[in-house]
Formats: C-alpha cells, sequence, structure tokens
C-alpha cells in the first residue's frame, strides 16, 4: 500500500507533484483566520479523504470546501466564512490559476479578446481611469462573501463556460464592472465617482441587484429587464405574436407574465358562427410550450403566470389547471395563474349572492371597464346580467371563491390580483393607461397593450428593472437616501444600454422608464430593532421606512429628470397630476397605524409637478431569493424559517444563517411561530400605502393549529378579504407547513424558475 507521503497529485495544469499536506493544512489555517469557534483539524477529519495515486488538487480542494460547508451551524456559524473562502481561493485558482487576481485592464482585455466581456468597456474607458479603478478595487471584499453567496455567484452570476463549469472571473471584478458598464456614458469628469460609488454600494451589500444584471452585464448579450408582462388580444394573430413575444424573451433570462383575460371562451362563435372557439386551454397550452422551449442562457429555465378574471365564463376549469387529478387534455401545468378580482366580485361574496360568468367576446366594454372604471363595470356588469340574448352562466359567490381559495391552498400557485386596487392606487391614470396584469411573481403592475404582430409598434409590451435597498445596513432612514439615487441612476441608465427583442417593449420602455426597487433583509432589520412581524410592533418602524423608501427614490427620479427630462409618458401618470401614493391609499390603514409622515412630501409635490420624474414607477417588493443570498440577508419581506436555511438550488444544498446570529438570535419571529397572518398582512398594506407598483406577499398556514389538521375555508377567506379591505393589490404564494424540520425547509423555489425574483 502506497504511504500517503509518496503520492503524486495532478495540479491544475496537468503537472504531478508530491503532495504536500502541510500546504494543505496551511490553506484552511489561513482561511479560519480571525473567525470564532472554527477548527481547522474538525474540517480535514471530517473531510474523509480518499487519497489515491494522481488525485486532481482540485478534487482536493472542493471537499474540504464541502467537509467546511458541513459544519455550519446555529452554534458554529462561522464556517459559512471558512468554506466562502476557501471556495473563493479555488475560484481564483480556477479563473486566473493563481490567488491574486490580474490588473484590472489586463483582466478586461483577456476576457474582451476572448468574446467573454462586451468590447465597449475597452473603448470607453482609457487606461489612466482602469488604472485609478484598479487602485480602488478592494478584492479582500470578497472574504466578506458566506458560503451560500459563493456557491451562487459561481452558479449563477460569474461569467464563466457553463458546460465545462470554468468560471473567468472573480466577484469584485464583476460589481466594478457592472458601474463600469452603466455609468460609461456619465460626463468624464464625474463617471469615475458614480462607478466608485456604485461599486462600494453594491460590493458592500448595500444595494442588491437581480440576476439579469448580474449575470449579464459587462457580456456582449444586452437584455437584462427582469420581468416582461405582455398581452394577448382574442385573434389569433395576437395569439401568434404574444407566443413569438414570449419565446423571445425566455431566452433572454426574464420571467414572464401573459395575460390572456380576453380570449373568448369555449363555444363562442367564429366569423358569425362559421365555427366554434375552441376556448382558453388549447392557447393556454401554446403559452406554455412557448415558456418551457427556452432555458434561460443557462442560467434558470423558463417560468409564467398567466391572468385572467373570476368573472371569465371558463373560470371553473381555468381554476383546476394546476390541479394533480385530471387529464392532460384539460390541465396545463407548469404555468402559475392570477385570478384578477374587483370590489364586485368581492361584494357579491360577502351579501352571499352569485356571480355572473360571461365571455369578454359577448359583453361589449365589460373587459375594458373592469380595468379603466369600476362604477362603469359595475352598471354594465349588472346590466348585462339582466340581458337574456347574452350567454352567462351564475354561481354562489361563496363556491366559486372556495373553489379558488382551495386550488390555491393545494397548488400553492394560484394568486390573487386585486385589480381595482391595482389601479385606483396607481402611478398611472386608469383612463389613459390601465393595469390589466401583473408580473411571474406578482410585484409588477404597469400598463400594456396586446400586440397584433411581432412588429407591432402600438401595442406594449412593459418590462421592469428590479433593485433593492439592503434594509440590514440602516441605521437611520435616511441612509436609504444614497443608495436610493444609486439606484435609479444606474437601472435608469441601463434602459438605454439594453437591447430590445421586441419593438413595443422598447417603446412601452423609453416611454415610461419604469423601475422597481424593493427591500431585501427586513427580517433581520426588525429583529435589529427589537419588534415582530405578528404583534403590530413594527408598523411604527415600516411605515417610516417605506415612507424613506418612496420618497427618496422619487427624489432621485426628480433630480434626474431636471439633468435630463422627465420620461416621455409622464403625463400618462398620477404623478404629472400632483397625486402621489400618499394620497391614493386605503383610508382603513389609519386605524391600523397611526404613524405620521415625517418627509417634505409638499415640496417634492411640487418639485414633480414642476419637473416630473424620469421614471413612470419606482417601486416594487419582489422576491429575492438568490440575492439575498450574495448579501448574506433574510429573504424580501419575508419571515426566515429557520435561523439556519436550507437553500436548495440547482446547484446543491446550501446553508444559510440569519445574520448576527449571536446576538439576535432570540429576536428572530420565525415563519411558523408567527400565529396567523393577520401581522404580517398589516405590514403589507403599510408597504402598500408608499410602494406604487405591487408587492411579491406570501400567506403561510400551519395545518396544526386547526381542528383536524386543516385550515379552515373561512380562515382562507377572511385573509383575503383583509387584504383586500386594507388595499394590498396582490398576493403571491400560500405556504402550507408540510411537517418537515424547519431550519431544513426554506427550498429555493427560484421564482417559480422566473426571473422576476433578484
Amino acid at each position: 500500500m502506497t504511504h500517503i507521503d509518496k503520492i503524486q497529485v495532478t495540479k491544475r495544469d496537468g503537472r504531478l507533484e508530491p503532495i504536500d499536506l502541510d500546504k494543505i493544512h496551511k490553506v484552511i489555517a489561513w482561511a479560519a483566520h480571525d473567525l470564532d469557534n472554527v477548527s481547522v483539524s474538525q474540517v480535514e477529519l471530517k473531510s474523509h479523504i480518499q487519497f489515491y495515486e494522481g488525485i486532481k488538487t482540485r478534487d482536493i480542494h472542493e471537499t474540504i470546501i464541502k467537509s467546511a460547508a458541513d459544519l455550519i451551524s446555529e452554534d458554529t456559524p462561522d464556517y459559512q466564512y471558512l468554506a466562502a473562502r476557501l471556495a473563493i481561493f479555488h475560484l481564483r485558482k480556477i479563473a486566473y490559476n493563481k490567488f491574486t487576481p490580474p490588473h484590472l485592464f489586463d483582466h478586461v482585455k483577456t476576457l474582451t479578446d476572448s468574446g467573454k466581456y462586451d468590447e465597449h468597456i475597452l473603448a470607453d474607458y482609457s487606461r489612466s481611469e482602469f488604472d485609478e479603478l484598479e487602485e480602488y478595487l478592494d478584492h479582500w471584499r470578497d472574504m466578506n462573501l458566506a458560503y451560500a453567496a459563493v456557491e451562487q455567484m459561481a452558479g449563477k452570476y460569474l461569467v464563466q463556460d457553463r458546460v465545462t463549469k470554468t468560471v473567468y472571473e472573480s466577484p469584485q471584478f464583476l460589481y466594478m464592472l457592472v458601474g463600469m458598464c452603466l455609468f460609461a456614458n456619465y460626463d468624464k469628469a464625474e463617471r469615475l465617482s458614480y462607478v466608485k460609488r456604485f461599486y462600494d454600494a453594491t460590493s458592500q451589500f448595500k444595494i442588491s441587484l437581480p440576476t439579469p444584471i448580474m449575470s449579464g452585464v459587462r457580456t456582449p448579450s444586452r437584455q437584462f429587464s427582469s420581468c416582461v408582462l405582455i398581452e394577448c388580444g382574442d385573434s389569433l394573430d395576437s395569439i401568434n405574436a404574444t407566443t413569438s413575444a414570449i419565446v423571445r424573451y425566455v431566452s433572454q433570462r426574464a420571467g414572464i407574465g401573459i395575460n390572456a383575460g380576453r380570449i373568448r371562451a369555449l363555444g363562442s362563435p367564429i366569423r358569425g358562427g362559421e365555427a366554434q372557439h375552441t376556448g382558453c386551454i388549447p392557447f393556454y397550452k401554446l403559452f406554455q410550450t412557448a415558456v418551457k422551449c427556452c432555458s434561460q442562457g443557462g442560467v434558470r429555465g423558463g417560468a409564467a403566470t398567466l391572468f385572467y378574471p373570476l368573472w371569465h365564463l371558463e373560470v371553473e376549469s381555468l381554476l383546476v389547471l394546476k390541479n394533480n387529478r385530471g387529464v392532460e387534455d384539460n390541465r396545463v401545468r407548469h404555468m402559475d395563474y392570477g385570478v384578477q378580482i374587483n370590489k364586485t366580485l368581492y361584494t357579491r361574496l360577502i351579501k352571499g349572492q352569485d356571480i355572473s360568468l360571461f365571455s369578454p367576446g359577448d359583453t361589449p366594454g365589460l373587459y375594458d371597464a373592469f380595468f379603466e372604471d369600476q362604477d362603469k363595470f359595475e352598471a354594465l356588469y349588472t346590466k348585462y346580467e339582466q340581458d337574456e340574448s347574452i350567454r352567462k352562466r351564475q354561481v354562489p359567490a361563496a363556491d366559486l371563491f372556495s373553489l379558488m381559495m382551495q386550488e390555491r391552498a393545494s397548488t400553492g400557485r394560484i394568486y390573487i390580483q386585486n385589480i381595482d386596487h391595482c389601479n385606483t392606487h396607481s402611478p398611472f391614470d386608469a383612463s389613459i393607461a390601465p393595469i390589466r396584469q401583473s408580473n411571474l411573481c406578482m410585484e409588477i403592475a404597469l400598463p400594456t397593450k396586446p400586440l397584433d404582430n411581432i412588429n407591432d409598434e402600438d401595442g406594449e409590451i412593459a418590462l421592469c428593472t428590479l433593485s433593492a435597498v439592503n434594509l440590514g445596513k440602516v441605521e437611520n432612514v435616511s441612509d436609504i437616501e444614497e443608495p436610493a439615487e444609486l439606484i435609479v441612476r444606474a437601472l435608469d441608465a441601463l434602459l438605454d444600454y439594453q437591447d430590445y427583442p421586441v419593438k413595443a417593449a422598447e417603446n412601452g420602455s423609453m416611454r415610461r422608464r419604469t423601475l422597481g426597487v424593493g427591500v431585501i433583509n427586513y427580517a433581520y432589520y426588525l429583529a435589529k430593532n427589537g419588534v415582530r412581524y405578528s404583534d403590530g410592533s413594527a408598523l411604527g418602524l415600516t411605515h417610516q421606512t417605506f415612507e424613506a423608501l418612496q420618497y427618496y427614490l422619487l427624489k432621485a427620479s426628480n433630480k434626474l429628470a431636471k439633468e435630463q427630462g422627465a420620461c416621455p409618458a409622464f403625463n400618462e401618470t398620477t404623478y404629472s397630476q400632483g397625486i402621489l401614493p400618499i394620497d391614493t391609499y386605503k383610508k382603513d390603514l389609519d386605524n391600523i397605524c397611526q404613524e405620521p409622515l415625517h418627509l417634505d412630501w409638499e415640496t417634492l409635490r411640487t418639485e414633480i409637478t414642476t419637473h416630473g420624474l424620469r421614471n413612470s414607477t419606482l417601486t416594487a417588493l419582489m422576491p429575492s431569493e438568490t440575492s439575498s443570498q450574495i448579501a448574506n440577508a433574510t429573504n424580501g419581506i419575508e419571515p426566515p424559517r429557520g435561523l439556519v436555511s436550507i437553500k436548495a438550488s440547482k446547484d446543491g444544498i446550501l446553508k444559510q444563517v440569519v445574520p448576527d446570529i449571536g446576538t439576535l438570535r432570540h429576536q428572530y419571529e420565525l415563519l411558523w411561530q408567527m400565529p396567523n397572518n393577520d401581522g404580517y398582512l398589516k405590514l403589507v398594506a403599510i408597504m402598500q400605502k408608499f410602494v406604487d407598483q405591487s408587492i411579491s406577499a406570501n400567506t403561510n398556514y400551519d395545518p396544526v393549529r386547526y381542528e383536524g389538521g386543516r385550515v379552515p375555508m373561512k380562515i382562507l377567506l377572511k385573509d383575503l378579504l383583509n387584504a383586500y379591505k386594507m388595499g394590498v393589490k396582490t398576493l403571491y404564494y400560500h405556504n402550507t407547513r408540510d411537517g418537515a424540520n424547519d431550519a431544513q425547509a426554506d427550498m429555493e423555489d427560484d421564482c417559480a424558475g422566473g426571473a422576476c425574483k433578484i
């Protein structure tokens, strides 16, 4: 048997050399420096490396990284940094064949020559600017990444060959180059200042960037909007154009929202009765095929949420499309669904009345009024109910709502859009630019128009470009001002920087310049401030924080409008009329939270009506599964399921520890510690008071709290009605506790595999 000291290892360049166990020990000791409660010998013991002649040093290193990661726990959280440092060491060896990264200029030249980076970076920046930015780069910030962050970076964000898994860059180059790309067209006297500020904010996790920007900006690929909203008309031409647009955008990393509510119902006459319409389901199947036909640049698979109104004649068949029972012919399971509801329909539920179901094609003006004018909808709806010549079916409202909530509970993926709130508490004038759908993850609310063909310039595809402020870095709400300005400037520049695969998307983006800025690390923010989700203690803080977020984003957009002009469609916003989110929220909220406004909204109102806004929208609270991991933050606005969560993605299993677990262990309120959804929904409603788009808000149920282990329908309906009453626009996932170990249950859903999460 060969003695271990005699074994030869295969180096990364293919050379053989004798194994050096001391070198392995030194690397682990280097990674363990200044960390608490970590043991080099424990890592070595846990690794159980089976040495053999010719073993690759790469395999040895990967085994040691995994053994360190396996030791991450509530009591020994610092192993997440030990594993991360080993992973960074490994990653840099793969990228550069050495630990120390090359000079910024040399690195960019190498990757530009090989076609990995966009040529404009070398063309736009002088050698002296590269030198100045090289001096500013701090590669040691890589050592502040936790293990889950490094793995997500390596799996999703860093430029690489996805076949061989060869990574070509390390994280600090990513952060610096995103800023260089986005501020390249700024005046040369000030652009390096913006690049440095943006680099600091992103690399120190004050700003969180979405997957399309992190993985795409600096490469020759130029489509970075996270969310795409495509509306379909009721014609074959429009259905074909919608399908084509879906394919183009899925292939460009975007998550898709499809509004298919106009499609007429089964049995409707075609060409004056020459044929019968096949109804919605065959066309939904077509859209599903389009969504699933492309993987998104190897980063993730395509995904879509499809929207329709609750009063559609086929609704009982549509509500069960995700249901596991039934046959392929009557199911379309690989999309999610957004059901659109308004006050008329809720009122029928509360009063124990019937809901009348119609085909949109049979009821002139009804579908448009559903979004544009609630009083007109009510009048037309009751008129058509009494018109015996119009095909309809009547269903008890309680039965229909119960079916919807039953399917929402069993699949988790039937979402709710309160379409009237989306239009009455909106930055858009509903009579000119109504909101007729949301997006994949239920946080975008933007105007759309159906396409008649793929080159139709009169149609409008809505895009939204996302980012988030890390509340964990906020000590005082005024701290939000700097990241808010940087985000608005960077994302607004991105709109001009990116390409548009479909003309209708370019037209909408250039006219409206819509942004969606959210937050990450809210649960940590609450814990750090000694308040909780469920008991009302966080209402005032949440009001102050989201007031500041919206205020500083509007202020930044107004400042940009003074410099570069308001967005061309500013006149289609309610902002142009001097109407702000603080004017249109549901006043029921004042009974829940008496926190006053703290910022100077009246001066801002005057500035906005005088100079305009560069961006029609500024806020949207999105899921942020992956980007929260990058910042080692809690996920979006959600409570964590455990102090240590197991994140399962296509790249493997990762452990993530909540921030400051040592000091705040008992301050966190975990998901299943919350007694019900009441406190959480109140907080969401407070956020929605200020957020000009919408919020990816979830409802959560633990069956063991209820008799017989079943959540009563009256509880589901109570939460739905409460959310509506408080002005909540959208509800995303319905989560049911399944009895698994909750520390092990926070599985990454990848925002249903799509791109709207950041």
